[in-house]
């Protein structure tokens, strides 16, 4: 590991490279962001995928061929970063999550990102080196083997981890997130008053002045333009806004930034079928920082675009109110704030012989991202199949590829570790981007 002062340095440089603005705009919530991601290693690996990836630029990767090196990717690829989701098809699935960081990249650097969170979580469960390196071996094994299912043309495009498929611990999420309900889920963030449903106060909610509530609607109309055809509903009620209101609270990677909650008709008059949605300001993506791609870098409006459209590339099937608009010329991405999202709870994965079969469907699932994209997706920066191109640069080094992002990601894992205790050590002091750590 380099000199800690100089290691030190450059956590500080690299999170204030990537959030000035924001920490200058909100300090407080960068305050919170800090301190979450100063409770363990994991959670400051969960909140600095910009120092991830200065990382990986700065090192050799080679398995970054020209046709795998421009791969949709993930961009925060960790074992934290998978749950549920209703998809548009009506079906419940379990994938990855969270299209934040989405981008045009490098392959391999979603694994050796999701390999280091595997041996960080390997290590605050206590597990031997050498489980961990089984548990890891499993997933690549299991990623590769789908890749070359692809290739094959054996597997249906159209594959998910849905109730019909899977057992044990992602069974059990999915059953969770099957008895979720879209009633309880209104009763929590909102109530009814003289036969109209509106958001409740406090809770993060932000009552919206009238001219900040004319800019949001405004902006609200144009994201109903970005819905592809096949998904947008057809009655124009559907699409009603009911109320919206200033929204807080988001989760680490968000700190910061603007986003609004915005209350809808939906399906029916029946108040029980009202649809929550949000609309978030999006961020630049912490890999985008590190790669020279300017073709890339035009083809997206704004931020909100780019994750929109990446989660598109990315989700087969996905959100059917996933869009874009701008709020005062700055990029938003929207969604639906669904019922049916549930995590997967790592808190009860202890033992390797339960973690094995869950991190090979993780695997899987991984692979799908890479090579299969949503029927909607209409982007065409990237127009190649792209499981040849990974197919290709593994080649006959399958046992090579795997050593090697094994070794790569339990090495990253250990530097996280020290590096958590640079970043407690400086934050505490106040020498980040001036967020201090009390008020």
């Amino acid at each position: 590991m380099p000199h800690a002062p100089k290691r030190q340095q450059l956590i500080v440089d690299t999170l204030e490279d990537a959030f000035t603005d924001l920490m200058q705009a909100d300090p407080a919530a960068f305050r919170s962001k800090f301190r979450k991601m100063a409770a363990d290693p994991y959670s400051f690996y969960r909140g600095t995928a910009c120092l991830f990836y200065a990382d990986m630029a700065s090192s050799r990767d080679r398995w970054a061929s020209e046709g795998a090196s421009r791969v949709w990717i993930h961009g925060d690829l960790h074992a934290e970063n998978f749950g549920t989701y209703m998809n548009s098809h009506g079906v419940l699935v379990f994938d990855v999550n969270d299209f934040d960081e989405a981008y045009v990249g490098h392959f391999s650097w979603d694994l050796r990102r999701f390999v280091a969170s595997l041996a960080l979580m390997g290590w605050q469960k206590a597990l031997p080196e050498q489980a961990v390196r089984d548990i890891v071996r499993v997933y690549l094994e299991a990623y590769v083997a789908q890749v070359q299912r692809y290739v094959d043309g054996a597997d249906d495009t159209d594959f998910a981890l849905r109730l019909d498929n899977t057992d044990g611990p992602i069974h059990d999420v999915l059953r969770t997130a099957q008895g979720s309900s879209r009633l309880q889920m209104l009763e929590t963030l909102t109530l009814v008053e003289g036969h109209e449903r509106h958001f409740r106060e406090g809770g993060g909610h932000r009552p919206l002045k009238a001219r900040e509530r004319k800019t949001v609607l405004t902006a609200f109309d144009r994201y109903l333009e970005t819905i592809p055809s096949s998904k947008r509903e057809q009655h124009e009620e559907f699409y009603e806004v009911k109320d919206v209101v200033g929204k807080s609270g988001f989760g680490i990677g968000s700190a910061g930034l603007p986003a609004y909650s915005v209350l809808i008709e939906g399906y029916d008059q029946a108040l029980e079928n009202d649809v929550v949605l949000t609309m978030k300001q999006a961020n630049v993506p912490a890999v985008s920082r590190y790669l020279d791609l300017p073709e890339v870098q035009e083809y997206f409006e704004h931020e909100g675009h780019r994750t929109a459209v990446s989660q598109r590339a990315l989700q087969v099937h996905a959100d059917q109110f996933l869009g874009w608009t701008t709020v005062s010329g700055v990029g938003f991405v929207i969604d639906e704030l669904s019922p049916y999202e549930t995590d997967l709870d790592w808190a009860d994965l202890t033992e390797p012989d339960v973690i094995a079969p869950v991190v090979a469907q993780l695997g899987r699932a991984s692979a799908k991202i890479h090579c299969v994209s949503d029927a909607d997706s209409e982007q065409d920066l990237v127009d190649f199949q792209t499981e040849e191109a990974i197919a290709g640069v593994i080649g006959e080094n399958r046992s090579d590829f795997i050593d090697d992002l094994s070794d790569a990601g339990i090495g990253y894992a250990d530097r996280v570790r020290k590096d958590h205790a640079l970043f407690v050590d400086v934050f505490r002091s106040g020498d980040i981007g001036g967020v201090t750590a009390t008020d």
